[in-house]
C-alpha cells in the first residue's frame, strides 16, 4: 500500500465581485433565451451577443455548454421554489388556494400563454439528454409539490379539509393539472386553457373540503 496522501480536491477560485457579476449576467441571460427559445434553440453566440460578454469569459464561469444548463435548470428551479415558497408557505385555506392558481394564471396571461412552464419545457427537453438534468427537475418538482402537499396537511388540521383527503394525491393531481395546463396554454397560445385545467383540479379538492365555500 501506498504512504502517498491522497490528492486534495482542486479549491475553487474565490470569485471576484465583478467575476460574480458577470456569471450573473451569463446565467440570467441564458435562463431567459432558453425560457423563451428553448434550450436547443439557443447557443453559445446567443448568450454572448446578449451579454456582451466574451467565450473566454463564458468558458471559464460555466466550462462548457453542458455545465451552463446545468446552471440554467438549478437557477430556474431555485427562482420557482423562492417563488412558490413565498406563495404556499402559509396555505391553509381554500380561498388561498384560488389566489394561488390566480397568480399562476396571470403571470402566465402576461405572456399570452406563449411559453409554458419553464421548468416542465425544460423537462420535455432534457430528460432524455442529460440525466443530471432530469434529477434536478424531477427533484425540483417534487419540492414544489411538497409545498402543496404541505398545505393540504395544514387546511385537514385547521379543520378546512376533510380527513379522508389524502394530500399528497391532491398535490400531485393539482401539479399534473397546472403542467398540463401550461402545455396547452403553449400551444394555444392563450391561456384559458390553463384556467380550465386549473377551475377542475380546484373542484376535485372543494368536493374534499369539510364546509363548502359559496362559488
Amino acid at each position: 500500500m501506498s504512504d502517498t496522501p491522497p490528492a486534495e480536491p482542486p479549491r475553487k477560485r474565490r470569485r471576484s465581485a465583478q467575476g460574480e457579476a458577470t456569471r450573473r449576467r451569463i446565467l440570467e441571460a441564458a435562463d431567459e433565451l432558453m425560457f423563451k427559445r428553448g434550450v436547443t434553440a439557443t447557443s453559445i453566440d446567443d448568450i454572448l451577443l446578449a451579454t456582451g460578454t466574451s467565450k473566454s469569459q463564458l468558458y471559464s464561469h460555466f466550462g462548457d455548454r453542458e455545465r451552463l444548463v446545468r446552471a440554467v435548470v438549478r437557477h430556474r428551479g431555485d427562482v420557482v421554489l423562492e417563488r412558490e415558497h413565498g406563495r404556499l408557505q402559509r396555505l391553509r385555506t381554500f380561498s388561498g388556494l384560488v389566489r394561488w392558481r390566480d397568480a399562476l394564471v396571470e403571470a402566465n396571461k402576461l405572456n399570452g400563454g406563449a411559453f409554458g412552464c419553464g421548468l416542465g419545457s425544460m423537462a420535455a427537453e432534457l430528460a432524455d439528454q442529460d440525466e443530471q438534468s432530469r434529477v434536478a427537475l424531477a427533484e425540483t418538482f417534487a419540492r414544489w409539490q411538497q409545498l402543496l402537499s404541505d398545505g393540504f396537511v395544514r387546511m385537514q388540521k385547521s379543520n378546512v379539509l376533510r380527513d379522508d383527503a389524502d394530500p399528497e394525491t391532491l398535490a400531485t393531481f393539482l401539479m399534473a393539472a397546472l403542467q398540463g395546463g401550461y402545455l396547452l396554454a403553449e400551444a394555444a397560445h392563450s391561456v384559458a386553457p390553463m384556467a380550465v385545467a386549473l377551475d377542475m383540479a380546484l373542484e376535485q379538492v372543494r368536493s374534499y373540503l369539510v364546509s363548502t365555500p359559496a362559488a
